[in-house]
């Protein structure tokens, strides 16, 4: 028997809910690493150092490919991290 309305169904209620508190951690995630980089970037340039390190973000992909429980395969792993690091760049670019 198929239920009349998923709107009013409690599990779904209960994982949309989830799922909310999940997005909102990982946009105040998104956010704080902003921050950061933009604070390392200040920093690197105040030296006269450079700021992209494409190692650094090579081994930052592997490392976390490695560490990765899943479910996200490995290749949405190096995809979502590749359009983060992207996107911060832009974000933080003066």
């Amino acid at each position: 028997m198929r239920p009349g309305d998923p709107e009013h169904d409690p599990v779904v209620s209960d994982l949309r809910a989830r799922i909310t508190d999940a997005d909102r951690a990982v946009l105040a995630a998104v956010n704080e690493r902003i921050e950061l980089v933009r604070k390392l970037r200040e920093h690197k340039l105040s030296q006269g150092w450079d700021f992209a390190d494409k190692s650094r973000e090579q081994r930052l992909l592997a490392a976390l490919a490695g560490e990765n429980p899943g479910p996200l395969s490995e290749g949405g792993l190096r995809e979502l991290f590749s359009e983060l690091l992207a996107l911060t760049k832009r974000e933080i670019a003066e």
